[in-house]
C-alpha cells in the first residue's frame, strides 16, 4: 500500500483541547464512496429537525352516497422513504372510518413531489431487478421491493411461491420444483409485464425439500403503480370494493382529505440509510430536500444542490468537496478526510442533531455494515462510523471513543488496487490501536 493512495485525517479531543492526531494527505481531494451520506445524513437534518415526519394522504373530491364514493380516490405521496405495509395499513383502517365500502371511480396516484426520473444518473447503467436498485418515486411503498417466499411441496411436486404483499400489481409465474436433499437451486427474476401496467415474477429451478423457507427480493418498476395496486388489495382485505382502474395523477386543490398517515421520524430515516448504506433512502431523503425549494417536481440536483450549499455553510473549503451523488455511488463525487472531518465535527458539536446523528452509525462488531468488523476487539461497541466502498475504494470516517471520555473523529479513505480486505483490516487496526 503506497501512502499516496491514502487520505487520512483524524483529531482528539474539543474546543481548546482539540488535536491533530494524523493527517496523511489530508487536503487530497479522493472518491469517498458511501461515506458521501454522511453529508446527505447532515443536510437532510440541518433541513428537516429531529422529529420531522412526512405525510401520505388519501383524498377525494368525488360524491358521498350511502356508503359509496362516486368519483376519485387520490392517493397523495409525501416522499416517505419508510412507507411500508403498517403504515398503508393505517391509511386504510383511517379511511374505514368513512364508512366508504365501494368506490366507484379509479384510485390515482400523485407523486408529483418528485419528478418522475427513478434512477440516480450517478448509478450502474445497466439496471438490476435486486433490491438495491430500488426506484425511487415521491409515493413509494415497501422499499419498492417485493418479498417472494418459496417453500417445498413434497419431492416431485411443485413448490410453493406466495408473493408479500399479494396484490394486481405483480404476476407470477412459478416453474419451481421440490427435489430431495437440502439444496437451494433457485432462481427468480422479475420482468416488466408488457400486457399489463406490473410486472411479472418468474420463479424457477428448485428447492430441496429439507429446506423450510427460502425468501428473495426483487425491486418493481413503477413505484407509483406498485403503491396504488396495494392501496386496492389493502382496501379490498377491509371489504371495500373498487370498480375503476389505477393511474398516476394529480390531486386537486379543492380535494377533500379523508384519511392520513405520518411517517416515522426524519432521524430514523436517516438511521435507516447509514446503519446499511442504503442508496434508496439517501435519494428519497434528497429529493425531499429539493421539494423544500421547490413544491413540485423536485429533482435529485436540486437535493444535491443544498446539499453543497450545506457544505459551504459549514466553512469546509470549496476546493476540497465537489459532490453529485448523494449515495456516493458516483465516482464524480470528490472529498478530501479533512473535508468529511469538518462536517463530522459540526455534527458532534451541535447537540440539536448529535444524538440522532450518532444513533444512525453502525456501531463496531455490533450491527449494520459494521456487524462483522473489530468484533471481540477493543475497539468493539467503542468505534461508531460509515462505512464506504467501490471497486478501487475503501472508506471509514466517524468516531472512535476512549475510556477516559476523549472522543477520536476520523476519516479515513483509500483509493487504490490493494485488496480492498486488507485496507479495510489497516483501518480497523488503526482504531483499535487508537481506542487502546
Amino acid at each position: 500500500m503506497n501512502t499516496k493512495d491514502l487520505g487520512i485525517y483524524a483529531t482528539i479531543g474539543e474546543g481548546e483541547e482539540l488535536k491533530t492526531l494524523l493527517d496523511v494527505n489530508g487536503n487530497k481531494m479522493m472518491v469517498p464512496a458511501s461515506i458521501s451520506k454522511i453529508a446527505t445524513a447532515s443536510a437532510v437534518l440541518a433541513s428537516f429537525p429531529p422529529g420531522t415526519k412526512f405525510k401520505t394522504q388519501l383524498l377525494t373530491s368525488g360524491d358521498l352516497k350511502s356508503g359509496t364514493l362516486k368519483g376519485t380516490l387520490y392517493l397523495k405521496g409525501g416522499g416517505d422513504p419508510s412507507f411500508v405495509s403498517e403504515n398503508m395499513w393505517y391509511l386504510v383502517n383511517a379511511f374505514t372510518r368513512t364508512k366508504i365500502k365501494k368506490i366507484e371511480g379509479d384510485i390515482v396516484v400523485d407523486d408529483s413531489l418528485f419528478d418522475r426520473v427513478r434512477y440516480d444518473l450517478s448509478r450502474q447503467k445497466e439496471r438490476v431487478d435486486r433490491a438495491y436498485d430500488a426506484p425511487v418515486g415521491a409515493m413509494s411503498f415497501n422499499w419498492n421491493s417485493v418479498n417472494i417466499f418459496v417453500r417445498a411441496n413434497g419431492a416431485g411436486n411443485g413448490a410453493e411461491v406466495t408473493i408479500d404483499p399479494e396484490n394486481d400489481y405483480i404476476r407470477l409465474v412459478n416453474k419451481a420444483k421440490t427435489v430431495s436433499g437440502s439444496a437451494n437451486n433457485l432462481l427468480a427474476d422479475r420482468d416488466e409485464d408488457k400486457k399489463f401496467p406490473g410486472d411479472v415474477i418468474h420463479v424457477g429451478g428448485s428447492i430441496g425439500q429439507g429446506l423450510k423457507e427460502v425468501v428473495v427480493f426483487k425491486n418493481i418498476t413503477q413505484p407509483d403503480l406498485w403503491a396504488g395496486y396495494n392501496l386496492k388489495a389493502f382496501l379490498a382485505q377491509r371489504g371495500i370494493q373498487l370498480t375503476g382502474t389505477i393511474r398516476n395523477g394529480v390531486t386537486p386543490e379543492k380535494a377533500e382529505l379523508v384519511a392520513e398517515s405520518e411517517s416515522k421520524p426524519i432521524e430514523q430515516m436517516v438511521a435507516d440509510m447509514n446503519k446499511f448504506s442504503n442508496n434508496y433512502v439517501a435519494e428519497m431523503l434528497t429529493k425531499n430536500l429539493g421539494a423544500v425549494k421547490k413544491t413540485k417536481g423536485a429533482t435529485l440536483a436540486d437535493g444535491v444542490l443544498v446539499i453543497n450549499e450545506h457544505m459551504q455553510s459549514l466553512g469546509v473549503p470549496a476546493e476540497q468537496y465537489n459532490l453529485q451523488s448523494p449515495s456516493g455511488l458516483s465516482r464524480q463525487n470528490k472529498l478530501s478526510s479533512f473535508a468529511m472531518w469538518k462536517v463530522l465535527q459540526h455534527l458532534r458539536n451541535d447537540f440539536r442533531v448529535q444524538p440522532e446523528f450518532l444513533t444512525s452509525l453502525p456501531i463496531a462488531g455490533v450491527d449494520g455494515t459494521l456487524k462483522k468488523r473489530m468484533k471481540n476487539s477493543p475497539a468493539e461497541r467503542w468505534v461508531r462510523a460509515k462505512t464506504g466502498f467501490l471497486t478501487g475504494v475503501v472508506s471509514l470516517a466517524g468516531y472512535a471513543g476512549l475510556e477516559d471520555g476523549r472522543v477520536v473523529t476520523f476519516s479515513f479513505v483509500y483509493n487504490g488496487s490493494t485488496d480492498e480486505t486488507k485496507i479495510r483490516a489497516f483501518f480497523d487496526n488503526l482504531l483499535i490501536y487508537l481506542v487502546k
